[in-house]
């Protein structure tokens, strides 16, 4: 008799349910990329050339960006940007890969949306109380900036819009180039590691690393370390989709700044100097490592070596499994 084959110990083997060739991924890279980058940023274009044209200077920044369109109009075209990625990989993964977007997902049979939920508001709680901590304490870095319509305007954008943002970044990251990369290689380590830099270096022009400085980089890129191993160690993306919806949700409606990537009628503006100290570090160093520890006992994870750094099975493998499985 063979080893029974357990689906829910092979979410990069998951690709293999579609058509997985490497001309494939190739091919959906370059529809996605023109889905979120071309497609997706005409609208956005279009307001500014418009805007430009009526005797505006043209912006050259996204703080220029935000002033001349209107912080809510951007932060609203700027996530349409990423609805057209995130259709994009849709729309890829069905017809050039015939792969159902669940399998993309999650290695279950189902999408778990509780585990959706319980990231979402873990992190939403944590996020709210380090935000509300820092705000006492140093009341002097803040001004409140709470006005009635232009918040509900931003809240209706917000939570219709950002989970679709972060849901693109986590499908197209940890999930298609995730499950690509590691059926090119055959080793979990080597998409973890090319999708957290690549997750990092896409930050690399936010208007933060240039106030900041490439320190920064750490937290992105030890970000994009931290949602890989939810993924391979969960087997599957609802926690890293939680995750990542509730940190753009709550970083949008909470606190803005003139510097940062979200330029956006939130309940606070920061108008400390920023500079780089430890609320960058502590995330990756103390946070995420706590994080990982609470999820693995809620979720019973094991094997922590043989899930982030060991092989990927080869098709016919899995094909074997599937048949002996079928037997019992």
């Amino acid at each position: 008799m063979g080893k029974q084959f357990n689906r829910e110990y092979m979410y990069i083997e998951q690709g293999y349910k579609g058509n997985h060739e490497s001309w494939r991924y190739l091919v959906g890279i370059l529809i996605i990329f023109i889905g979120w980058q071309l497609l997706g940023s005409i609208p956005l274009l279009g307001v500014i050339i418009v805007k430009s044209l009526g005797g505006e200077t043209f912006p050259s920044d996204v703080a220029g960006m935000s002033k001349l369109v209107g912080s809510n109009l951007f932060l609203f075209l700027m996530l349409i940007s990423f609805v057209f990625g995130l259709v994009a990989t849709f729309l890829t993964v069905q017809f050039v890969h015939r792969q159902t977007i669940t399998s993309l997902t999650t290695s279950r049979n189902k999408i778990d949306w509780k585990r959706v939920f319980f990231a979402f508001g873990l992190w939403g709680l944590i996020t709210i109380l380090i935000t509300g901590l820092d705000i006492f304490l140093s009341p002097e870095d803040y001004v409140f900036n709470f006005t009635v319509m232009p918040f509900v305007i931003l809240c209706l954008i917000s939570v219709f819009l950002i989970p679709l943002q972060t849901s693109f970044e986590e499908y197209f990251m940890r999930g298609y180039l995730m499950q690509g990369i590691g059926l090119m290689t055959g080793k979990r380590w080597v998409p973890l590691v090319i999708t957290s830099m690549i997750f990092g270096l896409l930050h690399l022009f936010n208007p933060e690393v240039e106030k900041l400085g490439y320190g920064i980089m750490v937290y992105y890129i030890g970000t994009g370390f931290f949602l890989g191993i939810l993924t391979l160690m969960d087997e599957g993306l609802e926690l890293a989709i939680g995750f990542h919806a509730a940190n753009n949700l709550l970083t949008a409606l909470l606190v803005t700044a003139d510097w940062t990537a979200f330029q956006t009628e939130s309940l606070y503006r920061d108008i400390s100097e920023p500079e780089l100290g430890w609320d960058v570090f502590l995330p990756v160093l103390v946070i995420y490592p706590i994080l990982l520890y609470v999820f693995s006992k809620k979720y019973g994870w094991t094997n922590w070596k043989e899930r982030l750094a060991g092989d990927v099975l080869r098709f016919e493998t899995v094909q074997i499994m599937e048949e002996n499985e079928s037997k019992l």
